[in-house]
Parts: structure tokens; C-alpha cells; sequence
């Protein structure tokens, strides 16, 4: 019994480092003889606001049921996004599923989120401040999501870059420094 009591304890406390939003909810009618039944589907984000997300998709015959199954998907399918200063990305990326295509881009500080609806949750609940985003094509929550999602899986640190390659990361940002001098020198 105590252990039940320890197990249920440690998924709560793990379960409230998480932070949900709810993107959207869609209430679709079945019709039967006797007229019509109602479900409903959630689109649900989690996310630790330190660099984890994941989104789920639920459904059910109420709302609260539908949000509850949404969230532990989402819980189950989070992805690990490196971020630059824990604040915004390290590079332009582009993503797309489906006619949905997103295009996110990496911000000076003090600039905020700049992006629509569901990649605004996307955001807030990665733990992003400083991004600015352009949905382009399908306005369609689950397919702006999903690009969303497919383009952060695309970002890169330098660490993995460095690791990739095996240079250090010091020798890596010094080649982009020196082809910055030349961009510079080239122009004047």
C-alpha cells in the first residue's frame, strides 16, 4: 500500500513539473435514429518550459475525458529541443506536414514570441521567449502543430554539430567568426 502511495506521489510531482495548453477542441456530431451524438477531439501541448514538448490528440464523449486522453499522449511523445541562452533557437529552420508549413526564426532578447495561435502554445509551453515564427499554407491546428514540431526536430546545437563533425565547439565558432570577417570585408 505504501508503495502504491510512493508511485502515485512521484508521478504527480513529475506530472507537475508539466505545463498544458489546450489548442483546440472539435465537437463533431454522429446521427443515429433517435437524432444526434456528440463527440468532442482535443489538441493538447505539454511542455517542461525548459526544453521539452509534445503534443497528443484525444478523443471522447466529453470535453474534460477528451483533454485528459490528449494530455497523456502528449506526455508520452515529448521531443528534447536544444535552446540558445534557455531563451531561443540556435538557427532559422522550416518544417512542414501536410499543405502546413512553418518558418521559425531566432530572436534577439527582448523580442517575445511573434507567432500564431497553436506554434504560440508550441512555444510557451517549450519554455522559448525570444522567436519569431510565420505559418505559411494550412491554418489547420493539427498540421501548424505538427510542422512546428517537425521543424524543431531539424534544430541543432552546436554541441551536436561540433560532436557530428569531431571538432571541438570553440573550433567551430571560430570558423563562423572568421567567415563573418569576410562577409564584412567583401562588402566594404
Amino acid at each position: 500500500m505504501a508503495r502504491e502511495r510512493d508511485r502515485d506521489r512521484e508521478r504527480e510531482e513529475r506530472d507537475s513539473e508539466f505545463v498544458d495548453k489546450l489548442v483546440h477542441i472539435n465537437r463533431v456530431a454522429k446521427v443515429v435514429k433517435g437524432g444526434r451524438r456528440f463527440g468532442f477531439a482535443a489538441l493538447v501541448v505539454v511542455g517542461d518550459q525548459k526544453g521539452r514538448v509534445g503534443f497528443g490528440h484525444g478523443k471522447a464523449r466529453e470535453v474534460p475525458e477528451a483533454i485528459r486522453k490528449a494530455t497523456d499522449a502528449a506526455k508520452r511523445s515529448l521531443i528534447r529541443v536544444p535552446l540558445r541562452e534557455g531563451r531561443t533557437l540556435h538557427h532559422d529552420v522550416q518544417g512542414r506536414h501536410g499543405a502546413g508549413r512553418v518558418i521559425l526564426r531566432a530572436a534577439p532578447a527582448g523580442t517575445g514570441i511573434i507567432a500564431g495561435g497553436p506554434m504560440r502554445a508550441v512555444f510557451e509551453t517549450l519554455g522559448v521567449q525570444d522567436v519569431v515564427a510565420k505559418s505559411l499554407g494550412s491554418s489547420n491546428p493539427y498540421n501548424m502543430v505538427r510542422a512546428t514540431f517537425d521543424a524543431l526536430k531539424h534544430e541543432d546545437s552546436p554541441r551536436s554539430v561540433a560532436a557530428r563533425r569531431g571538432i571541438k565547439v570553440s573550433s567551430l565558432q571560430a570558423r563562423r567568426r572568421d567567415v563573418d570577417a569576410d562577409a564584412v570585408a567583401a562588402e566594404a
